[in-house]
């Protein structure tokens, strides 16, 4: 699972979660071919992008790579922000990260004012999720460009060897990456392998 490449909003400190969103930047789109380039020896069988414009261009180049198509899938958006969307001020941050660290303590049904609970965000990512598993059930790397806080929520609701300590300390830098490998045949049972380029025991 893959955070999109660079876009202005990420520059600016813009909460910025309605698709279809911002293009990237040019430092993005480098951002994507490195990246693709990094993955063009993996045996990549599926490319997968959120609704976001960001996240299909970040897909582009590899699913180039592999002579895929971009598949865009409508539940991996970002958690939507409600009243914070298009916010930069201190007090829409803080109440964003005080309540996603609630959401990785199993308050699920807390909700972003005007937004989501994290029980919503899950209910349509790993549903997706479970789509992706069930259309590669011979193997491969399927690979998914999402977003940082979805990504970070969906993560440690899959993976039973991730804990919160590195869930919230570890944010996912754009164009990085959570690798995950299904250990059960319905994708619902899964283990983390490596964290944005560390391994996970």
């Amino acid at each position: 699972m893959i955070r999109h490449g660079k876009t202005s909003a990420n520059l600016t400190g813009v909460l910025d979660s309605l698709p279809p969103g911002l293009p990237l930047i040019e430092e993005g789109y480098l951002q994507a071919e490195k990246l693709a380039e990094a993955l063009s020896g993996e045996p990549v069988v599926g490319v997968y992008a959120s609704r976001a414009t960001r996240a299909q261009q970040t897909a582009a180049p590899i699913a180039g790579r592999h002579g895929l198509k971009v598949m865009v899938l409508g539940g991996v958006h970002e958690v939507q922000l409600g009243d914070w969307e298009g916010s930069s001020d201190a007090e829409s941050l803080q109440g964003f990260l005080k309540t996603f660290a609630r959401w990785l303590e199993k308050d699920l049904d807390r909700r972003i004012p005007g937004g989501e609970s994290a029980r919503e965000v899950l209910g349509r990512f790993l549903s997706d999720v479970r789509a992706i598993h069930a259309g590669h059930a011979r193997g491969g790397v399927a690979v998914l460009v999402s977003h940082g806080a979805a990504i970070r929520l969906a993560s440690i609701n899959m993976a039973d060897n991730l804990d919160v300590k590195t869930v919230d300390a570890r944010f996912i830098p754009n164009a990085e990456y959570v690798v995950m490998e299904s250990v059960s045949s319905s994708g619902e049972s899964w283990r983390c392998l490596e964290w944005i380029g560390d391994k996970v025991d």
